[in-house]
């Protein structure tokens, strides 16, 4: 088991990672941007490293610092939590030529899946179902036009590369294919260096469902069961849970299985999550692998009573999965919310600034992960999430009712944030029954697609 891990993340990610390591009794070695000097992860730590600028290209994305840090903490392994350079195949690569282990997939794996055009061809290959679209990239707007012709508006034109909603638009008629495709590519180039778009046919409003895995390199992979991700805006969650209200046994049989050969086709170990829509007919399609650990990935900790940073430690150290699939269970009903300096009465403008008071709920059931305490200046230059707020009970409507109280306890004074929405969309019927889609928010509190800002990767 390895004695120094250097955590190339911050926020509550690095924090989390931070609190599994010191269980385990591995050292922590936290690296900084300047913008996050007073971050409260940094007291936790056992070593800390300035790695630069706060702009991500100069300390969160700058590989060179990173393993500059670690070569001088003397670390065995490297956690990159999640966004920034955690899907980066070529930092992978990295750290294994400089004999440090990367905790995650390995480089080619990365790469398999990666690149979403060339991640459908995988699961084709594999035969899981994949939204019909183009034959991989489309390079300019005369393909895209063919293509969308041959699929039948709407279509979706979708970045190759990165992922959190960016480099994403629908188009209903040629006009809009042409000026969303260009915008679409110059969003992804911006966003992830990469400009590459490829077409898929537009699902209406279906069900975002994702399975966790588990694969350890000795060849077993299992899966944790599902969430259900379809509470979003602009493509981006808002809201997750398990079991996933839709789901059926047989329903889950079929994708957990689709989920495990998509991995098994990427030659995949680690943690990592494999995507789907589900349409009104339970039909469902795989649509990408994230080959990381996720926000929402604490929903499944609650319902399988497992440490998912814990058996990606584990499992990079090269030990073999503890458990089989059949030893895997749920047990009762856990709810995520993601809570983000954000103004929804602003469209969603961020909201960045001192935190005057911070005083979170607490009670049965509850969990919070946050990285936020009063005083903390939130800077402008990263994802607004302040943190993630979970219920975990023995059954949906009471899982429901602990995250409504949360909410209605969570003071968090300074700047705007998404808990009003939040409340709002729990409280409502339709949420409540749990025969809801991906176009609930827009539906109900009038959050329109457009055109999704660019920010950090993280």
């Amino acid at each position: 088991m390895f004695k120094r891990i250097l955590i190339a993340n911050r926020g509550e990610i690095a924090q989390r990672i931070i609190r599994t390591c010191r269980e385990m009794g591995i050292e922590t070695v936290a690296v900084y941007s300047q913008a996050d000097a007073d971050a409260l992860y940094l007291r936790q730590a056992d070593e800390t490293i300035c790695i630069g600028a706060p702009p991500g290209a100069r300390s969160y994305l700058n590989i060179p610092s990173i393993i500059s840090a670690a070569e001088i903490a003397d670390v065995e392994a490297i956690h990159p939590g999640y966004g920034f350079l955690s899907e980066n195949s070529h930092f992978a690569e990295v750290c294994n030529s400089c004999n440090i282990t990367f905790i995650g997939p390995s480089p080619e794996s990365i790469e398999a899946v990666g690149n979403k055009a060339n991640a459908r061809a995988l699961a084709k290959k594999a035969g899981v179902p994949i939204v019909p679209g183009s034959d991989g990239p489309v390079p300019d707007e005369a393909v895209a036009l063919r293509t969308a012709k041959r699929l039948g508006y709407p279509v979706m034109i979708k970045a190759a590369a990165g992922g959190g909603g960016r480099g994403m638009r629908i188009a209903r008629n040629d006009p809009s294919l042409v000026s969303g495709f260009h915008a679409a590519k110059s969003e992804a180039e911006a966003a992830f260096g990469d400009g590459t778009v490829y077409l898929e046919k537009y699902i209406e409003n279906p069900r975002h469902v994702e399975f966790q895995i588990l694969g350890d390199q000795h060849g077993e992979l299992i899966h944790l069961f599902e969430r259900d991700c379809s509470i979003q805006r602009r493509h981006q969650k808002l809201v997750e849970e398990s079991p996933s209200p839709l789901m059926t046994p047989e329903l889950r049989e079929a994708m957990g299985a689709a989920a495990i050969r998509v991995a098994k086709a990427a030659g995949y170990h680690n943690a990592g999550t494999v995507e789907f829509l589900v349409d009104k007919h339970l039909n469902f399609y795989f649509i990408e692998v994230n080959a990381r650990i996720q926000v929402e990935h604490s929903v499944t900790e609650l319902v399988t009573g497992l440490d998912l940073i814990e058996q990606q430690i584990r499992m990079a150290a090269g030990e073999p999965l503890s458990l089989r699939q059949d030893q895997v269970e749920q047990r009762g009903h856990a709810i995520e919310v993601r809570i983000n300096a954000e103004d929804p009465d602003r469209d969603f403008k961020p909201s960045p600034g001192r935190i005057e008071m911070f005083v979170p709920p607490g009670g049965p059931g509850v969990r919070l992960d946050s990285h936020a305490y009063s005083g903390y200046r939130i800077p402008p230059n990263y994802d607004s999430m302040i943190g993630k707020l979970m219920a975990h009970r023995p059954t949906r409507e009471h899982a429901i009712r602990c995250l409504s109280r949360a909410l209605g306890e969570f003071i968090i004074e300074g700047p705007k944030t998404t808990i009003p929405l939040l409340i709002k969309v729990l409280d409502h019927p339709e949420f409540r029954s749990g025969d809801h889609d991906t176009g609930f928010v827009a539906r109900h509190f009038g959050v329109t697609p457009a055109k999704v800002p660019i920010k950090e990767a993280r």
